[in-house]
């Protein structure tokens, strides 16, 4: 039916009168369902286990602390001024349980006390939500993506060097690494680092602590296999890989002293993987190394030439007809099952990408390495337990591909603020009891979360 335009189109004339007096008002209704889910998971009692008696303790409560800094990181906080912001909304105190903000000053000194022992202990918190959601996923063979992403900061902010940042090589940075467990959407570990660290030379250290972590809390019983980009092409790595009989698929870089040059000139048939994609297979022995590895040479069909930024010591075998690229594993896949099992590791890269602009990983909020490792921290945190909030309260499955996706079709974290989480409402108390009354519009949406909560321990 078509609307007259009468009915459509309204005159306004003059301007609203202005009111300051309504209490009980909030913009981020959704944090009621976000705290409930929250208790579901007993997510308090972890934190006074794993903080109390740690020195982090204050008047406001290591735990209304915690709970501030998540609450300010899922309702879209990026800095610790922008609880200025917030000071007077009563859903983020009931959040938090406390009866007023502290300042953000306050804040940036509480976690300037932060050390690598506190850092452990919130680590030891996110490893059980971790664990738990494996558990129920029901999983046996975990996908670990292991990468390190580049954070910019200003010249005074503690170990920061400049390094590996290839949009700002002057710039000092943090080079974070994080292991990401593709099939249930969950960050596993995350280590702060300077930026002038190499991914792949320190990348032990990170792998060991990795490696106790999943075998501390989830036991021996589980088929690890590991996905990597070029720079962890290391004699070390591969060689501990192998040695815990983990699975492993990682770049091979273009080194003249590899060999692939004359390989992918030599070949004269290749195995079609898909449209406009070509492969074939080699037991490459590495003479510095001593040792023969599995490796798997593709070439993509292109027509435009190929960016030159690559290192001064790789080969660019891109002509402006093909792009090529090499996999070195020790799974047993075809070629084409393992083009699209590495191509998977784009998920990891999505994830990255909404911790940067969603949960404000790449912001620094202080000078102090500690204080700002343990922010990025509890922005992994915040990720995770969205997530997993997400799968407790209906997310639609995803069927299992080759790729290693998620099994849960999850939005982003932009999208639930839109929906339901940054929504205005107002705390009233009708015969004596608190109620949240937060219009019809989102009537169905809270109708379908408090059903499901219950459900989600």
């Amino acid at each position: 039916m078509r609307l007259r335009k009468a009915d459509l189109r309204r005159r306004v004339k003059g301007h609203l009168a202005l009111r300051y007096e309504a209490k009980g008002l909030t913009s981020f209704a959704g944090l009621e369902m976000i705290g409930r889910y929250f208790q579901q998971i007993q997510l308090v009692r972890r934190l006074r286990r794993h903080l109390a008696g740690t020195g982090l303790e204050t008047d406001y409560g290591v735990v209304g602390m915690v709970l501030l800094v998540l609450g300010l990181l899922i309702t879209g906080g990026r800095r610790l001024h922008h609880l200025l912001f917030h000071q007077n909304d009563v859903v983020l105190l009931r959040f938090c349980g406390l009866k007023r903000l502290p300042s953000p000053r306050t804040v940036g000194r509480w976690l300037r006390r932060f050390t690598q022992k506190h850092i452990e202990r919130l680590l030891r918190v996110n490893e059980e939500l971790v664990a738990e959601a494996i558990r129920r996923a029901g999983l046996r063979r975990l996908t670990l993506d292991i990468d390190g992403s580049v954070i910019s900061t200003d010249q005074q902010v503690g170990w920061a060097r400049r390094g590996y940042n290839p949009h700002h090589r002057k710039v000092p940075s943090y080079y974070p690494i994080t292991a990401y467990e593709a099939q249930t959407g969950q960050i596993v570990r995350t280590k702060n680092r300077p930026g002038n660290i190499h991914d792949g030379k320190a990348s032990l250290p990170f792998l060991r602590d990795l490696w106790k972590q999943i075998h501390r809390s989830l036991g021996a019983g589980y088929l690890l296999e590991f996905r990597m980009d070029g720079a962890f092409f290391r004699q070390d790595v591969i060689s501990w890989l192998e040695a815990r009989r983990a699975e492993y698929a990682i770049r091979v870089p273009f080194y003249t002293w590899v060999g692939l040059k004359a390989l992918i000139q030599e070949r004269r048939r290749w195995t079609r993987v898909e449209s406009g994609v070509h492969c074939f297979e080699k037991k490459l022995h590495l003479a510095p190394w001593g040792r023969t590895l599995r490796i798997v040479l593709y070439r993509k069909k292109v027509n435009h030439p190929t960016r030159k930024n690559f290192q001064l010591d790789l080969f660019d075998p891109a002509d402006g007809h093909f792009e090529y690229s090499a996999i070195v594993t020790n799974k047993t896949l075809k070629g084409r099952s393992l083009w699209a099992f590495l191509n998977g590791r784009g998920t990891h890269e999505r994830a990255y990408a909404e911790l940067k602009s969603g949960f404000a990983f790449d912001a620094v909020p202080t000078a102090h390495y500690g204080a700002n490792s343990a922010w990025q921290t509890l922005c992994v945190l915040a990720f995770n337990l969205m997530n997993g909030f997400q799968v407790a309260t209906g997310a639609p499955q995803r069927g299992r591909t080759g790729k290693r996706r998620s099994l849960y079709i999850l939005q982003t974290i932009q999208t639930l603020r839109y929906k339901w989480i940054n929504r205005a409402g107002v705390l009233v108390s009708p015969q004596g009891q608190p109620t949240l009354d937060v219009g019809p519009d989102v009537k169905r949406q809270f109708e379908r979360l408090a059903q499901r909560l219950p459900r989600a321990a």
